[in-house]
């Protein structure tokens, strides 16, 4: 195929990318934006790190080229692949340099949440929490933490953010990305970007694109239309790009028939030709595939080894199906970008000391922002009076923070004890036993203690005997360990080789001191069965413990809660649900007993609190015997704090959702379709085309359990005034909030786009144009002001490969969330 044929080919896929993201505009209240932070705004002001500093541009690409010569191709093929780090400080990759000309090496570690390295490391709320604050400076402050750490701890280059949006509710990575919605995640990832990147630290932006789910995650097909791509998934890349973000993390899977790793539609076309990416592009850990199709199409550097871009890159370039050109320009992004980031100066970098106490301070203003209360009926909170000082707290997830990667933290119920006070009566029950109690001694025969073995490096242990029950009975049996899986017979079958690492259907898969839980629920006979346990210390000594529940012992279980519920005046019941990278969710419920066990519970004490540790949209069967739902998902190391905030009221619950929570397990954008989730046959559909998320239930008409964009708060609001006229291209839109309760609040008013009448292409019953965090006093009025850009009013016209205006006469709508809808105006749009 020509390279005519081929750039042809490309745009037809792809087109012509627009201007950049637009700012929602800035109000006259007390709207939690630093200046010159608009969202998603392309003319904000760049982060330190994507303006060159120091020499001008012509000077720092004359270094590079003077680089350039002097490394011999060994050298550059080093320079475009991971290998092991000679020194490990626990983090995903490694590149080694080259010293001899002053280039460092650089290391790399993961980080959506608190950078990952063997070194303590401040522990921030999940990105999805971040985002239901609908605040993109708070956004720039996360970035910062995120940067500042990584550089005092070592690390170059951050794999963070993540820009690819919630599609699915069962994603295992919805927790790691922002939202559902293609206009909010761009404002707050470009705004990630930047704060990491103002601290020196280079951000890496994944996955591009259209990694929405982990089954098939490295195999799987998307087909996708081209006014769908570009109106949904690569507004948040196109956004990264905009900020100055340093690299892009691509793929693992095909758009479109190409892996994206190998798209040259995506990564020269759109990626570096359109957007003007001048940073480099990375594969997935262990998803490059190729060689010579890889580095052509744009791919720069493979990690997490050389498999291809190692001995095989250099085989292919001295056989000549690789030029070295090609090479040169692959390491001409890398050093350009670590030129542009100070890296080549042939100094040791400046690393910044971590501030674990600012980190902290951050850590929870977000947990706090971010929280939404879903629910709040019968005043149940905040918790003040009489229904603050008799409290029962239940739930694993009350007495122990998970998610914290053993960061020291304060668990729920000592924030709520101390919170309460002394003469508060707080009990606390655990509701469901997640990790299991030893097994009883005299069951085993000949008597071992199975409860905390410790084996030593290289050496091995084993046990045999007899497990007698005396009656039929279903067992759930836990095993916790550290290193090498031992192994676990009963009557001759494994029972957990091949079990999931992080538990069994989204229970915690973490015990409280770090080791990890594999669970096997069986239906044993009375009688006796044959036992045996084999365990092998590797490098290091391992630890392993062999534990149980039983049908008995969860009944007892929650008879203790609901006998706590009954004796409190107030219950704080703590649900969790643990999703992870590599697995998806099999249910939208919460796992385990803890639907019986919220029923229960909220049967025998109607003023119970339901407080969610998940990760993505839960359905609630049980929702309507509860008091109050607060949905914190997965909050850091401050979440305790934060949630004793808001339970009693020392903080509004200013959050709101940035995913559609469907009312069933069917009734969603990909529910009950196959081949469009998670795919047949290796191929995937995205056949719901521009209308993704809270678009999906406005053009199906169907009823949510909780709308995008819901939240409630402890004080009223009242909306007013609305007006509309033209504003540097697009649209301002001006309306009144006033606070009309008798606390102090936060809301977040959010203004919707109709469809244009002129345009005959796919449009969204609304779309999100703009939004604006307010914090207002008691009886406080705000004239609140949202800019409407050009791009917000423009649809991406595939016949044309272009971005087109919306003309004609178009309704606007101001409102709480997408479906609380209290202001419609209209507007006529122009083209000029």
């Amino acid at each position: 195929m020509s390279e005519a044929v081929s750039r042809r080919s490309a745009l037809r896929l792809l087109g012509a990318a627009g201007a950049a993201l637009g700012a929602a505009g800035a109000g006259g209240c007390v709207a939690d934006l630093p200046p010159g932070a608009g969202p998603g705004s392309a003319t904000s002001p760049p982060p330190a790190g994507a303006a060159p500093p120091g020499a001008p541009r012509p000077a720092r690409a004359a270094r590079v080229e003077a680089l350039l010569e002097r490394l011999t191709l060994e050298e550059k093929t080093a320079l475009l692949h991971g290998r092991p780090d000679p020194a490990p400080l626990g983090q995903a990759g490694y590149l080694p340099g080259v010293p001899r000309l002053g280039i460092p090496p650089l290391r790399l570690a993961e980080g959506t949440a608190g950078v990952r390295v063997a070194a303590a490391a401040t522990v921030l709320p999940a990105p999805v929490l971040l985002a239901s604050a609908f605040d993109p400076g708070l956004a720039r402050e996360y970035g910062r933490v995120l940067g500042r750490e990584g550089r005092a701890l070592g690390q170059d280059i951050l794999l963070a953010p993540n820009a690819n949006l919630i599609r699915t509710p069962y994603a295992g990575r919805n927790d790691r990305r922002f939202a559902e919605d293609p206009r909010l995640t761009a404002d707050l990832v470009a705004q990630v970007v930047r704060g990491i990147q103002d601290e020196g630290l280079i951000a890496a932006v994944g996955h591009f694109a259209l990694q929405n789910q982990e089954q098939g995650r490295g195999t799987v097909d998307v087909s996708i239309g081209e006014q769908a791509l570009h109106e949904t998934e690569l507004r948040g890349f196109e956004a990264a790009v905009a900020a100055g973000a340093g690299a892009v993390m691509a793929a693992d899977h095909k758009v479109n028939g190409i892996h994206a790793g190998e798209s040259r539609p995506l990564l020269e076309e759109l990626l570096r030709a359109r957007w003007r990416f001048d940073g480099w592009v990375i594969s997935g850990w262990n998803a490059a595939r190729s060689t010579v199709a890889a580095i052509t199409a744009g791919l720069d550097m493979e990690m997490p080894g050389g498999t291809h871009f190692g001995e095989p890159l250099r085989q292919a370039v001295r056989g000549g199906s690789v030029s070295e050109p090609a090479v040169d320009q692959a390491v001409r992004r890398l050093l350009g970008t670590l030129d542009r980031f100070g890296l080549l100066d042939g100094r040791a970098p400046r690393r910044p000391p971590r501030d674990p106490v600012a980190g902290a301070r951050t850590a929870r203003r977000i947990a706090t922002a971010g929280a939404v209360l879903l629910r709040n009926e019968r005043g149940t909170l905040p918790l003040t009076g009489p229904a603050a000082r008799s409290i029962a707290v239940i739930g694993p997830t009350g007495a122990w923070t998970a998610g914290t990667r053993g960061h020291p933290t304060t668990t729920p119920l000592t924030a709520i004890k101390k919170r309460a006070g002394r003469t508060a009566t707080v009990r606390y029950a655990l509701g469901e036993d997640v990790h299991g109690r030893p097994l009883p001694a005299g069951l085993l025969t000949p008597p071992v203690d199975l409860d905390d073995r410790r084996i030593g490096a290289g050496r091995s242990w084993s046990w045999t005997g007899t497990f007698t029950l005396p009656a039929a009975d279903e067992w759930t049996l836990l095993l916790h360990h550290s290193g090498q899986l031992p192994e676990v017979r009963l009557d001759g079958a494994e029972l957990f080789h091949g079990a999931a690492p992080h538990g069994s259907g989204g229970l915690l898969g973490t015990a409280p001191d770090g080791l990890t839980v594999h669970r096997r629920t069986l239906a044993l006979k009375a009688g006796p069965h044959r036992l045996a346990v084999t365990a092998r210390g590797t490098a290091g000594s391992r630890r392993f413990r062999l534990r149980h529940t039983t049908k008995a012992t969860r009944a007892a279980d929650l008879a203790e809660a609901v006998r706590a519920a009954k004796a409190a005046r107030s219950v704080v019941l703590f649900a969790h649900e643990e999703a992870a990278g590599g697995t998806d969710r099999t249910t939208l419920g919460l796992p385990g007993g803890q639907p019986q066990l919220i029923e229960a519970v909220a049967a025998a004490n109607p003023r119970t609190t339901v407080v969610l540790h998940t990760s993505s949209a839960t359905t609630m069967p049980w929702l309507a015997g509860t008091g109050a739902v607060l949905q914190m998902y997965q909050p850091g190391q401050e979440g305790a704090g934060a949630t004793a905030d808001l339970l009693f009221g020392d903080a509004d619950p200013g959050g709101r959702l940035t995913q559609t929570f469907p009312a069933d397990e069917r009734t969603h954008p990909v529910g009950g379709d196959p081949l469009r989730y998670p795919g047949v046959a290796g191929r995937q559909e995205y056949t719901e085309g521009i209308r993704i998320g809270h678009r999906w239930y406005d053009a199906q008409r169907q009823t949510p359990l909780f709308p995008f964009g819901h939240g409630l708060s402890y004080t009223t609001w009242q909306y007013g005034r609305p007006a509309v006229r033209p504003q540097g291209g697009g649209l301002r839109v001006e309306f009144t909030v006033r606070n009309t309760g008798r606390r102090r609040g936060t809301e977040v008013a959010q203004v919707y786009l109709g469809p244009s009448p002129d345009l005959k292409l796919a449009q969204a019953v609304r779309a999100l144009a703009g939004y604006r965090r307010l914090t207002l006093a008691p009886g406080e009025e705000c004239r609140v002001t949202v800019d409407i850009d050009r791009r917000s009013l423009s649809s991406w016209d595939p016949g044309r490969h272009a971005w087109v205006l919306g003309t004609g006469r178009r309704e606007l709508f101001v409102g709480r969330s997408s479906r609380e809808l209290l202001l419609r105006t209209k507007a006529v749009v122009r083209s000029r």
